[in-house]
């Protein structure tokens, strides 16, 4: 990040801390109709402010890190990273957890539905890429689990904010029903409860 200029662009310590204030009260500032999914999202948040691992260095953090947000090359490479509207300084294991969310290879459920090019034929599983990530950076990844409960823990959180402004009209005419986005945080949240519970 000295290298890029970047240095200066946020506090370095205690990201995760941050992050749990700022998409708690993201969340309960767009509770709708009292549905606050019987506290669940709540207690997660608890959870993971009550556990948080110490942090691992200090690097520029994407936010919304996945295979969607990049642009790959004809050899396979990542040309470019897109959607930097989440970006700050912090914990690069966020990233991680974030990606390990999002990297559907069949292995194990998901709470991300749809079909992921993750999961096709010559990519590499979860696991490798874990595994190729802790032998590049040199970086102890154990706590995996702690970041990808985050994670998905975060994605509630951002799509319960989606879900209120799609109900106060801020659609801008996008037709997509939005019923099942209780549904869908609500799983979001009990996956991360559930990966915090086996970390």
């Amino acid at each position: 990040m000295e290298a890029v200029g970047l240095s200066d662009l946020a506090r370095h310590e205690g990201y995760i801390e941050r992050q749990i204030r700022r998409w708690s009260k993201q969340f309960s500032d767009m509770i709708v109709n009292g549905d606050n999914y019987d506290g669940l999202v709540e207690n997660v948040g608890a959870e993971l402010g009550a556990t948080i691992p110490e942090q691992h260095g200090v690097s520029i953090v994407h936010g919304d890190y996945r295979l969607d947000n990049t642009v790959i090359g004809d050899d396979g490479k990542v040309r470019a990273i897109l959607d930097w509207e989440l970006c700050t300084l912090g914990d690069p294991m966020a990233d991680v957890g974030v990606l390990m969310c999002y990297w559907n290879d069949g292995s194990d459920p998901t709470a991300i539905p749809g079909v992921s090019a993750t999961s096709s034929t010559g990519m590499a599983t979860k696991a490798e890429v874990l595994a190729r990530y802790a032998e590049t950076s040199g970086r102890d990844v154990s706590d995996v689990g702690f970041y990808t409960a985050f994670g998905y823990w975060k994605l509630a959180c951002i799509l319960q904010g989606v879900y209120c402004r799609y109900l106060n009209g801020a659609g801008a005419g996008d037709s997509a029903p939005v019923d099942q986005y209780p549904a869908q945080i609500r799983r979001l949240a009990q996956t991360a409860a559930t990966a915090l519970a086996a970390r």
